[in-house]
């Protein structure tokens, strides 16, 4: 089993203690957030292939993963960098920072331990075409020999992030659009030739049609790359978790609405408020990254408002 941690919100940032502590224990339950089943994911050396971690920010998590490398599992970070204003991402760490965190998880563990993530590619009269070729070539420069692959995407408009862009574009005076597919497989295509200099593959998440090469699709979590990594084959099937994804099977271990780093663009979360009372109510100690309480306070203060 490949353990994804997580898509669902930043575990490496802001629950590292947390996961050491579920490794201890061998286990740890998960909420399904349709279903509300509770199931028990086994975090064993025996149970676990490897890991694929999820994050904006490595720092606090650094002393994790040599633990993690430790006990005997491979692992492949997925680091999000993109640069954007604050109006868009308010408290994300400096890019700086991070470039220099993917650094040295390169440095420690080999750059096929560390994937780059442009992810979304948000068009807004902030982050216009022009803008996104100037910033995404500084960061692939910046990054050049720390990693092989730059994964994007292009913005999805679900009605959360809908909300978000829209009460941020009010409170910062921008506009943000939804571009054509024409215009998005173009802007693969010149990141792609942008990233191809800097010596990194560009590959897109979840969405096939904007693939053309120089572009390739994505797999995020990618039984090979872990095999490499182990020195051993990691078998699993192909199973996406959703349509366009061609993502080995995993389970994940994270909860939604429980990152408050503020991305306005962010698919995983709700309410910014939420995301900070859920943090408050995590327990470093408990069985579950959220508790059961916490996540049924939330819902019903939603059903209140």
């Amino acid at each position: 089993m490949i353990v994804s941690a997580s898509y669902k919100t930043d575990i490496p940032a802001l629950y590292g203690r947390w996961l050491l502590n579920r490794l201890d224990a061998g286990y740890c339950k998960v909420i399904n957030p349709y279903g509300r089943q509770i199931v028990t994911v086994p975090l064993t050396r025996a149970s676990v292939d490897g890991f694929v971690f999820w994050t904006r920010n490595a720092g606090p998590f650094m002393d994790a993963l040599a633990e993690v490398r430790a006990r005997g599992f491979p692992f492949v970070a997925h680091y999000t960098i993109t640069g954007y204003p604050r109006a868009l991402e308010a408290a994300v760490i400096e890019r700086e920072r991070a470039v220099r965190n993917l650094r040295e998880i390169a440095e420690a563990y080999g750059p096929e331990a560390a994937v780059w993530r442009y992810d979304p590619v948000v068009f807004s009269s902030l982050t216009p075409p022009d803008w996104h070729l100037r910033n995404f070539a500084e960061l692939a420069r910046a990054l050049e020999g720390a990693t092989d692959e730059v994964v994007i995407s292009f913005l999805q408009v679900y009605a959360k992030t809908r909300r978000g862009l829209d009460a941020a574009a009010r409170a910062f005076d921008f506009s943000w659009q939804d571009p054509d597919p024409e215009s998005r497989r173009e802007m693969a295509a010149k990141l792609a030739g942008i990233a191809a200099r800097s010596g990194m593959r560009l590959t897109v998440c979840s969405q096939p049609e904007f693939a053309a090469p120089p572009a390739g699709e994505a797999r995020c979590i990618d039984a090979a790359r872990l095999s490499r990594i182990a020195g051993r084959p990691i078998a699993a099937k192909l199973k996406g978790n959703r349509p366009g994804c061609a993502c080995f099977e995993s389970r994940d271990i994270g909860d939604y609405d429980s990152c408050p780093q503020g991305c306005v663009y962010c698919y995983a979360v709700r309410s910014r408020a939420l995301a900070r009372a859920r943090l408050a109510a995590h327990d470093p100690a408990g069985e579950f990254l959220i508790p059961p309480a916490a996540r049924e306070s939330g819902a019903a203060e939603r059903r209140a408002r």
